[in-house]
């Protein structure tokens, strides 16, 4: 079964050979996850960095802002059998596609959000396609934690 994550959403899975992914990852930033142990993954694809912005919004969809959603999205996988030590996580996105410049830097800014959250609770990053000028789609399959990004019609492991 496909599960297909929106901008601003998450979804896990915990059935072998399920798919989970999720389209468009230009400035936003894609989070994959999996425990190979628990067989639980999933992708939280997130907007901006922090929920200050407008709070309104974060109250309303904590999935918007990297500083709500990676700390929920991670006790979900938790309560569904995943354990943190055991994450192996991935991402992709952050590029800078309609701020050539880098003025606003929104798609770094949201790199860099993820690290650090992920890092405060002691997780790192196993592999990462980010930055650059492309749009991108990430894919994680369930039971063997493959996990793919697609670009310009070019599909690269991750």
């Amino acid at each position: 079964m496909h599960h297909t994550v929106g901008s601003a959403d998450m979804k896990l899975a915990t059935t072998v050979g399920d798919i989970v992914v999720t389209h468009a990852l230009g400035s936003c930033v894609g989070v994959a996850i999996y425990d190979p142990v628990a067989h639980v993954g999933g992708i939280l694809h997130f907007v901006l960095p922090h929920s200050s912005v407008d709070p309104g919004n974060a109250a309303k969809n904590v999935w918007m802002f990297a500083d709500t959603a990676i700390p929920k999205f991670l006790e979900a996988a938790c309560e569904e059998g995943a354990v943190k030590a055991r994450l192996i996580v991935k991402v992709a996105g952050g590029a800078h596609l309609l701020d050539a410049k880098g003025f606003f830097a929104i798609g770094r800014r949201n790199q860099l959000a993820a690290r650090k959250i992920l890092w405060q609770d002691g997780i790192m990053i196993a592999a990462e396609d980010v930055g650059g000028m492309v749009s991108r789609s990430l894919f994680l399959e369930i039971g063997d934690g493959k996990v793919w990004v697609q670009s310009e019609g070019k599909e690269v492991p991750l």
